[in-house]
């Protein structure tokens, strides 16, 4: 087979059949990742200009009852240094976050008990009354429908839950006995019919992951269409079961990246921060590599290191401020720029 047919297929069709991405996948030449990265790069401008969206990212819980094997926050890590921030500290972040000019929060905890559907649901309404040009993204985990309705009519706008895995028998190795995949696309399924923008996405490299693996995953989001789709690699946590595996590879990360934004032309991709982790230039390649969207952190900076689901994250010291300004000159060093809009899915830099 040949690599950069395969690749013009992806940019002409957005499409491929399982044997050519299992080619590409396999594909170790440089001339391939640079011809697929190039080839990402003018679709991603064709669709969003030299924008690059931000999203302000508030961890306000570290609290989970779920026992995942390769999170650092998992109910059973003892050592896990627990935390909830308060409506008020939360709203803090928000008044922050818009103050410097972003338009989109993303409220992330683990699955915690406390946040109960009536909490949250007003939580989302004083949000958006109070900054009501700005979207509300949740990634809070598996809920049932009804929940999922609550807080869309509170004013919810997207929903980010990794899928992890599309292969049922890796998800039971990453997963306890409790949680099941088929409940995780449940889930997004009910999201998007609900009709928020949804958000799923994988770890690359985690711990038992095959090629065939990636391609199931490939061929699940091509199911689901999703909105946004964050990939990153897999990072060890010392408190985990996982501590011995091996960090994912920042290289095939890229390459999924450039394949996922010929899949998905309009699709929102985060650089995201565990690729700026494994490599100190990772969220500009990413860039580079097909993405479109940056997540900076807006929690307080006593809690950033405790919300600690991977080993040396990065960025938990910067002020909001320092951190976009920081984010900003690096992104037009590589010829982008930050877009100053919500940056919803499909919109092109010629509504900006």
């Amino acid at each position: 087979m040949d690599s950069r047919a395969i690749i013009d297929r992806l940019f002409t069709e957005t499409a491929a059949d399982r044997e050519e991405l299992r080619h590409l996948l396999s594909d170790e030449e440089e001339d391939t990742q640079e011809y697929l990265a190039q080839k990402a790069r003018e679709v991603s401008r064709r669709t969003f200009g030299r924008q690059v969206y931000l999203r302000g990212l508030i961890e306000f819980s570290n609290y989970c009852k779920n026992d995942c094997k390769y999170c650092g926050i998992r109910r059973s890590n003892r050592n896990a240094e627990r935390y909830r921030l308060t409506e008020e500290e939360i709203l803090s972040c928000c008044e922050i976050g818009d103050k410097l000019g972003f338009r989109t929060f993303v409220l992330q905890s683990g699955e915690d008990p406390y946040y109960t559907d009536e909490k949250m649901a007003d939580l989302i309404r004083k949000i958006k009354r109070r900054f009501p040009k700005n979207a509300v993204t949740l990634s809070i985990g598996e809920k049932e429908r009804e929940s999922y309705e609550l807080y869309y009519r509170a004013g919810a706008d997207r929903y980010l839950l990794r899928h992890e895995t599309a292969d049922e028998e890796h998800y039971r190795l990453l997963h306890p006995e409790e949680m099941s995949l088929k409940n995780r696309k449940r889930c997004l399924f009910d999201l998007k019919e609900i009709g928020y923008q949804v958000g799923c996405g994988i770890m690359v490299g985690s711990p038992y992951q095959t090629m065939e693996h990636i391609l199931e995953d490939l061929f699940f989001m091509k199911e689901l269409e999703p909105h946004m789709i964050g990939i990153g690699p897999f990072i060890t946590q010392k408190d985990t079961p996982f501590s011995e595996f091996p960090d994912g590879s920042v290289k095939l990360t890229l390459k999924l990246l450039s394949i996922l934004r010929l899949l998905f032309p309009k699709a929102l991709l985060p650089a995201t921060t565990a690729l700026g982790t494994l490599d100190p230039m990772g969220r500009e390649k990413g860039i580079l590599a097909g993405a479109n969207v940056l997540m900076p952190n807006l929690s307080p900076k006593d809690v950033r290191k405790k919300y600690a689901l991977y080993d040396n994250k990065i960025c938990t010291g910067d002020e909001a401020a320092e951190c976009k300004r920081c984010l900003a000159a690096r992104i037009e060093k590589i010829g982008y720029e930050i877009a100053e809009t919500r940056g919803d899915y499909g919109e092109s830099s010629h509504c900006i």
